[in-house]
């Protein structure tokens, strides 16, 4: 009989002749050194309720079990259910959710999650995380494992290449960071991007469905001024969002990537202020 090997996701993928599906995006931890990183840089509680989206062969879950009080366990491919059950059976305070986590009721999760900490499909991971943002109130901490371009995105600062709708609807709530660059080589096939550990820490609460739609259309069209593209994308009237704008005290024709988190708040309040009368 063939020995397996010790490291539990190439054991795993070995005993249940798993194989890596690209459409999937799947790309599985096999250096467990990072397990301890991911968890350091979550800084979990005994009471902290953790939310992994992106099961794929249980190592993160059953590292995560031990060290908070529940785990959330989401996963789309249902061919991992017999090396995800591997990892959480011994673990009675897992619950493993065969979903699209796009599609899940996450409201609805219980115990009600206090952290997000998961090795995202990059496919989703920014739509994953803005939607935790939005949709998991008492949701504290993040650290997710995404690719380069999308911590650095989520992180951007006004006025630089990468600032966008991303940066601003997660910053609105969240302080973001890029914690630090993680190898290739911990991943199984070996992607052919770089990825990123990134951390947010929830300063306030969810951005109201209005505001997110300014933010939204604001950046529809980021070459056209801010007022125009709000209008383009059916989220305004062009003349209201540059009196808005002027009352806010920022310039009328200002593009979206001059705006900070803080300079859209002030925008979305003027803007209700004048359609209030």
């Amino acid at each position: 009989m063939t020995e397996l090997p010790t490291q539990p996701s190439l054991r795993r993928m070995k005993a249940f002749g798993v194989r890596p599906k690209r459409d999937l995006g799947q790309n599985f931890l096999v250096d467990s050194n990072i397990l301890g990183v991911i968890e350091r840089a979550a800084d979990l509680h005994p009471d902290d309720v953790a939310l992994e989206i992106g099961g794929g062969l249980g190592v993160l879950s059953e590292h995560l079990a031990p060290r908070c009080a529940h785990v959330h366990v989401v996963e789309l491919d249902r061919s991992l259910e017999p090396a995800l059950r591997d990892a959480l059976d011994a673990h009675p305070n897992t619950t493993l959710h065969l979903a699209d986590a796009m599609k899940l009721d996450l409201a609805g999760l219980d115990p009600e999650p206090t952290a997000v900490v998961a090795n995202l499909p990059y496919g989703i991971a920014a739509s994953a995380i803005l939607r935790t943002v939005e949709e998991l109130p008492r949701v504290t901490r993040w650290v997710a494992m995404v690719q380069k371009e999308v911590g650095e995105r989520l992180a951007a600062a006004p006025a630089t290449p990468a600032y966008g709708a991303p940066s601003v609807l997660a910053q609105l709530s969240c302080e973001v960071k890029v914690h630090r660059a993680v190898s290739r080589t911990v991943f199984h096939p070996v992607p052919n991007v770089d990825s990123v550990l990134v951390a947010l820490r929830r300063t306030g609460p969810p951005a109201d469905p209005a505001l997110r739609r300014l933010v939204s259309g604001a950046f529809a069209h980021r070459r056209k001024a801010l007022a125009r593209s709000v209008a383009l994308a059916g989220a305004g009237d062009r003349d209201a969002v540059r009196a808005a704008l002027a009352a806010a005290g920022l310039p009328d024709d200002v593009r979206a990537e001059r705006l900070s988190p803080d300079d859209f708040r002030a925008l979305h309040a003027a803007l209700t202020t004048e359609a209030g009368g």
